[in-house]
């Protein structure tokens, strides 16, 4: 009997099935190396990323200060964080209802 549950765990293992984590695993580094590929191009919005990944360790080991040194650069291309010229507090839900009452 407890033979069958042996030789049943082994063809578990060699089904050619991974666990999930380990699969969850290489496509977050896939995502991180690809992420950084962009990033180096220039592009910001992965400069950012690439940042946070780096700040939390996800997708690489954990390092707050080239997380760091990769949102100053993308600081340093353009002001990501400004939204628009609307004034502190804005909510976009707002539909601009002040403009709206001044067109009629």
């Amino acid at each position: 009997m407890e033979m069958e549950k042996e030789s049943s765990s082994e063809k578990e293992r060699n089904d050619g099935r991974l666990p999930l984590s380990e699969v969850v695993s290489d496509c977050v580094k896939r995502w991180f190396k690809d992420a950084l590929k962009e990033a180096k191009a220039g592009d910001i919005n992965m400069q950012v990323l690439v940042g946070q990944m780096y700040f939390s360790g996800y997708g690489v080991p954990r390092d707050a200060q080239r997380g760091r040194i990769w949102i100053t650069r993308a600081s340093k291309t353009r002001s990501f964080w400004k939204v628009s010229d609307k004034h502190p507090g804005y909510n976009a839900s707002d539909s601009d209802s002040d403009e709206q009452k001044g067109d009629s």
